[in-house]
């Protein structure tokens, strides 16, 4: 199944990294976010990337030209270093297609742009280039399969700590709720999209504001309810939260890195 990655945003609230590099490539230990996220893919077995470049795509292209395996994996060095003889493989097979989609295109647009690349399709998968979680995507594919639903995402709880403010007639306070106790549920990405998604697109669409509300009108969209671990990069907290988990090998995200189970991912 393939994997659309929207990973040509400014990251602008990460000024000081993303005006170096684009932030799907900012580190999160050894490799880039955007490594981790194709890595979570891969794990289930979708290893078919189409990458929605934009803002320094050269950089995210320049990367994977000059990929070292060697940095993430286990190696024996012998022959005075002439000879490196690899334990593990990261990207062997994976199949990656670098799309120049705009500097400054829209989420819908971007995907418009590859269409030609999902001809045949029936279903893929779509996501943000620094958008990390560990739900279960095998469970989620299979739900969507057995759905009608023309586009699905996943729903979480928003991890900001911003408070919701009930206000009366009179313009007074009635209740202060945390977010997260406020029952409240934002869109996490993880797009299960079939191709009937193109259908309710127009030249220019964001993704969410005009086709997601038109497939919601026709109860062509679901939502799928996750509680676990997600997260996304948008500030230097984030950044550091995520550089702390993987440092201290507890990264919820890193599901390649858990014993494998009967059934479960590759």
């Amino acid at each position: 199944m393939k994997v659309v990655l929207f990973c040509g945003g400014r990251g602008l609230r990460l000024r000081e990294h993303s005006e170096a590099v684009p932030k799907p490539m900012v580190q999160i230990g050894y490799r880039p976010i955007l490594w981790h996220v194709m890595r979570y893919y891969a794990h289930y077995g979708h290893r078919d990337f189409i990458l929605c470049l934009g803002y320094r795509g050269d950089a995210i292209k320049d990367y994977f030209l000059h990929y070292d395996e060697a940095v993430s994996n286990d190696f024996v060095l012998s022959e005075g270093g002439r000879r490196v003889e690899l334990l593990g493989s990261d990207i062997a097979d994976w199949r990656i297609t670098f799309a120049d989609t705009g500097l400054d295109t829209a989420i819908g647009e971007r995907l418009r742009r590859v269409r030609h690349l999902l001809a045949g399709e029936e279903i893929f998968l779509a996501n943000y280039g620094d958008t990390l979680t560990d739900a279960p995507l095998d469970e989620l594919v299979e739900e969507f399969r057995a759905d009608t639903a023309t586009a699905a995402l996943l729903s979480v709880r928003p991890s900001y700590s911003f408070h919701v403010v009930d206000v009366d007639s009179s313009g007074h306070v009635t209740a202060l709720r945390d977010v997260a106790s406020a029952g409240l549920r934002v869109n996490g990405g993880g797009y299960l999209l079939r191709g009937g998604i193109f259908e309710t697109l127009t030249s220019g669409d964001d993704l969410v504001d005009a086709p997601f509300a038109t497939l919601a009108t026709q109860s062509r969209l679901a939502a799928y309810p996750y509680d676990g671990f997600w997260m996304s990069l948008d500030t230097l907290k984030d950044l550091e939260i995520m550089q702390r988990l993987e440092a201290q090998d507890v990264a919820p995200w890193a599901v390649w890195r858990r014993p494998s189970t009967p059934g479960g991912g590759a």
